[in-house]
């Protein structure tokens, strides 16, 4: 273990939440378009997204959309607060489109 952390396989350790007891069941996944696509432009959205505790995950895509966000809240209401007030307040964001997850079918979580 301590050689695969020192040549950077295993980059870190952590908890395992169950986001049930925690009241964050509600997980929806936001496509955003942005207006510019400049390096200045990515790096601004990159900067502010980080920043929003909501949003789980943030991948960059190469398709019809620019990033791939992964939000979880505690229900739509929250969700719908997140969406208005922060993410389509994010630098350069033009639109967005929301899927609503039903339920998980199958996510890589170590357990234990």
């Amino acid at each position: 273990m301590k050689r695969l952390l020192e040549q950077g396989f295993i980059l870190g350790f952590g908890a395992v939440l169950n986001f049930e007891l925690l009241g964050l069941k509600h997980v929806a996944f936001t496509e955003v378009k942005l207006s510019n696509t400049t390096e200045t432009a990515l790096e601004a959205f990159n900067k502010a997204v980080r920043k929003i505790a909501e949003v789980e995950q943030c991948h960059m895509i190469a398709g019809p959309f620019d990033y791939l966000l992964k939000v979880r809240t505690k229900n739509i209401k929250a969700y719908r607060r997140v969406l208005g007030e922060q993410i389509s307040a994010l630098p350069h964001v033009a639109n967005t489109s929301t899927y609503v997850s039903m339920e998980p079918v199958k996510e890589n979580r170590s357990r234990t």
